[in-house]
């Protein structure tokens, strides 16, 4: 097995550069749309949980903390159809996740999409759904680029 793996954002930026282009066009919908780094967030970390990219995990973790989210809520996401921590929102937005990181599976079943769109509005769902697609893509970006992620320095205690 190699370790070394061609690093696609590195060898071909340009493509790269775009996905990272439409990432940022996808936050813009978010925040015009009525979908807050909260919830934003919370899909994030659950699509790259599901893909099982820990670099992706990691960053997002990091965002939903400055988004305000707090460690209860985050360690509860893959527990969330347990939990309830989870707001109707939030619930459908992480059904929606889901749908999206398995679509090769069901699709975005109608029972999906009927909740999802009884909680949110058209723009919302769309929102999302973009949300979703592009974490999903940076997710296969790093997965097949087997991007690193080293231990974290110990803090300095205060």
């Amino acid at each position: 097995m190699s370790e070394t793996r061609v690093h696609l954002s590195k060898t071909e930026p340009a493509a790269y550069q775009a996905l990272d282009a439409f990432a940022r066009t996808v936050g813009d919908i978010c925040a015009a749309n009525g979908i807050d780094d909260r919830l934003k967030e919370i899909v994030m970390i659950r699509c790259s949980q599901l893909n099982g990219c820990s670099y992706c995990a990691r960053l997002h973790v990091d965002r939903a903390l400055k988004a305000g989210l707090d460690t209860d809520t985050i360690t509860q996401i893959p527990t969330w159809r347990e939990s309830g921590v989870f707001s109707d929102r939030e619930r459908a937005a992480l059904e929606l996740a889901e749908a999206f990181t398995f679509i090769a599976e069901d699709g975005v079943s109608d029972e999906v999409y009927d909740l999802v769109g009884s909680v949110f509005t058209e723009k919302e769902y769309a929102a999302l759904s973009w949300a979703c697609i592009s974490i999903n893509a940076f997710n296969r970006v790093v997965i097949a680029g087997r991007y690193p992620v080293p231990p974290r320095t110990p803090q300095a205690q205060a």
